[in-house]
């Protein structure tokens, strides 16, 4: 009767360099899924706190150069001020020599800000396709590992000349681990994505707002009351006292 202790250990020496390369690979996937969950995590926990302090220092600046420089300090994840700022300079393009200063200041501080939220968008979602990707991958690198493991372990049965059930039992569910192992990696992936995109598409829809807001800004002096993508933002504090507008 054959004695030898099962377990992880001993599916582990069993295991080829298949077997080997899938747990390495599973390995590599969780460890890669937990930083981007971990440091996404980080990172919302600190916008989420500190975009709306900064924005409500924002709007009661007495200045728009006062307020840009108030937000450039104080936005934690740089998601706000870049905005800012970028409008703020096509603002004051008109009179140079450039291409883009050629254009109607309104056309052109809306072209700017069209390009930055394409980027915040960018940074924002940075991280999520690899997210998706083991979520949706993950089950079936482990089930491949698992197939392999039982293809192995059927092998080693039939050399032996001996079909018992204790024989089949042990190395079957030892190769099956690797399915639970892929589930591991990809069920806390997979939350991660969709808690994410969810905060993103809030996000985005706050940085909407504020981009119809400095429009508004940089092109009549005073805070957009009405209108798409005003309403995100409205809770936010109102100036002290109306800015001067840009270029007039």
């Amino acid at each position: 009767m054959d004695n030898r202790p099962l377990g992880l250990m001993h599916f582990w020496e069993a295991g080829d360099a298949v077997t080997h390369s899938v747990a390495w690979l599973l390995l590599a996937m969780s460890i890669a899924s937990w930083y981007f969950i971990l440091s996404k995590g980080w990172s919302a926990w600190r916008l989420r706190c500190g975009a709306r302090a900064a924005l409500e220092r924002f709007w009661s600046a007495r200045s728009l150069d006062e307020a840009v420089d108030a937000l450039n300090r104080d936005d934690p994840e740089r998601v706000f001020a870049p905005m800012a700022d970028k409008a703020r300079s096509a603002a004051r393009m008109q009179g140079d020599a450039s291409l883009g200063a050629s254009v109607d200041r309104d056309e052109l501080v809306t072209r700017v800000l069209r390009q930055e939220m394409t980027q915040a968008s960018a940074r924002l979602e940075s991280g999520l396709t690899f997210l998706a990707s083991v979520g949706s991958t993950a089950p079936f690198v482990g089930l491949f590992g698992t197939v392999w493991g039982i293809y192995h372990a059927l092998l080693g049965i039939a050399s032996s000349g001996q079909v018992m059930i204790d024989k089949v039992a042990g190395p079957v569910g030892e190769a099956l681990v690797m399915t639970a192992a892929g589930l591991a990696v990809a069920i806390p992936a997979v939350l991660a994505y969709n808690a994410y995109t969810r905060l993103n598409r809030v996000i985005l829809a706050d940085l909407d707002g504020f981009a119809h807001d400095l429009l508004a800004l940089v092109t009549t002096g005073s805070r957009l009351e009405h209108g798409a993508g005003g309403d995100a933002l409205r809770a936010s504090a109102a100036p002290a006292q109306p800015m001067q507008p840009v270029g007039h």
